[in-house]
């Protein structure tokens, strides 16, 4: 009997890079140009999507899955959109210095939910901007917009008010009650803001803000692997979407030997290393089902399951090994893993085609699956919809894994490197 036949990695990569880009064009509104944070009913616009949508449609274009006018025609309705919108302190606007709320209406762009005005969801958006001025480069008048537009917009952003007189940017602002009362500690996605801010031509912060909020950096050593730590996966891959940080370093990298595509890559065996450990005993967990991050979750309750009081968590920042944990994994997180642990990655991708074909129907991958409670597969609880965010970064991490195709075009980028050098990254591409 013959052998039955195996996918290549290239087509299986294809197959779920195609469908996570899928996502940004059906859930494009095109009066806006802005795309909805979830494919569930009445989802409002997160900008952060935006700008992993705007960063997409370069790939689509380069895979031939969006035709280039189309794609030039899109990222042109948005920033058109994000120029024109309203900018003031009124709480139905679409934004205030430059930075906007991280919800809005997809139809009308005003502010929903009460959000905050987020410097880091803006930071996510101004990638995406940067990364369309960067490939749209012809000489016609629709391209040529893309570049006027998108320069503008990043020049307009006033990270210094962002600071609200503190050292480090806060993370948010409202026009109810001002900054919110907390910026950032410890190591998470924020490196792609701090490299924008300090590059900006404008109202750039000084590198000092960089270096004191990397004084709050937590380095520790798990299961043997010594890493800068922050528990979910997510912290460890935003950033990395947009910059080559392979053999570039900063005054702390430099101390610790390491750099940050390294710190990442073990980050990554950490994950899978305490799945394979499974310390709560989940079902599912194991050498090839990790991959636990920001995601979303079976809601907030508490079950017992096979004898065992199980705690639930609805949408959460779940993390390893300190937690949360509640039996959930994110395969978005755990695909985005790819430039990191590609052989590791891999063999996940293929263990959940195998044993959860619940879960990757269409080759769509949802924000969360949870086989510790019971549901209609094998996958047990899977996330209902999709989610910008987790479709985004699979679409970008499976194509720096191909072709680095993202990473080279932002080293072209004049801010990403004016960042990285003023931040203090020396070595590299950026010597």
């Amino acid at each position: 009997m013959a052998e039955p036949r195996v996918e290549p990695d290239d087509a299986l990569l294809d197959r779920f890079q195609r469908a996570a880009f899928g996502y940004f064009v059906d859930q494009f509104e095109a009066g806006t140009g802005l795309v909805a944070d979830t494919s569930r009913p009445n989802a409002p616009a997160s900008i952060a999507v935006v700008g992993f949508a705007l960063s997409c449609y370069p790939v689509g274009v380069q895979r031939g899955w969006i035709a280039r006018a189309d794609a030039a025609a899109r990222v042109l309705t948005t920033l058109r959109f994000f120029w024109n919108s309203r900018q003031d302190e009124r709480p139905d606007a679409t934004g205030y210095k430059g930075f906007y709320y991280h919800f809005l209406d997809m139809k009308t762009g005003q502010r929903v939910w009460q959000s905050e005005v987020s410097l880091i969801d803006t930071a996510l958006l101004m990638a995406g901007v940067l990364t369309a001025s960067t490939y749209f480069d012809a000489n016609n008048a629709s391209e040529q917009e893309i570049r006027e537009l998108a320069d503008a917009l990043y020049c307009r952003i006033d990270w210094r008010w962002a600071c609200g007189g503190e050292k480090t940017t806060r993370q948010g602002w409202k026009p109810e009650g001002g900054f919110l009362h907390y910026g950032w500690d410890g190591y998470d996605e924020a490196i792609i803001l701090y490299v924008l801010a300090l590059a900006s031509p404008t109202h750039p912060l000084s590198p000092d803000s960089f270096t004191k909020w990397t004084g709050t950096y937590q380095w520790e050593n798990i299961y043997d692997y010594e890493f800068l730590y922050a528990g979910p996966l997510f912290i460890h891959q935003f950033s990395h979407a947009w910059i080559d940080f392979a053999g570039i370093q900063d005054d702390f990298m430099r101390e610790k030997g390491s750099d940050y595509f390294l710190n990442t890559m073990c980050a990554t065996h950490v994950q899978r290393e305490y799945a394979r450990r499974n310390p709560f005993g989940f079902a599912g967990y194991g050498r090839d089902c990790w991959g636990i991050s920001a995601s979303d979750g079976p809601g907030f309750r508490t079950l017992k399951i096979d004898g065992r009081e199980r705690r639930f968590l609805g949408y959460a920042a779940r993390g390893v090994p300190y937690g949360p944990d509640d039996g959930t994994i994110n395969p978005c997180g755990t695909v985005a893993s790819l430039p990191f642990a590609p052989e590791l990655t891999l063999s996940a991708l293929r263990h959940f085609c195998a044993c959860y074909p619940d879960m990757t129907v269409n080759s769509k991958l949802p924000s969360g699956f949870n086989p510790t409670l019971p549901g209609g597969g094998p996958a047990g609880w899977v996330s209902d919809g999709y989610f910008g965010l987790d479709q985004g970064i699979a679409v970008l991490m499976i194509e720096n894994y191909r072709s680095r195709m993202i990473w080279n075009l932002l080293r072209q980028c004049p801010y990403i490197g004016g960042g990285l050098r003023r931040a203090g990254f020396t070595g590299g591409w950026l010597a």
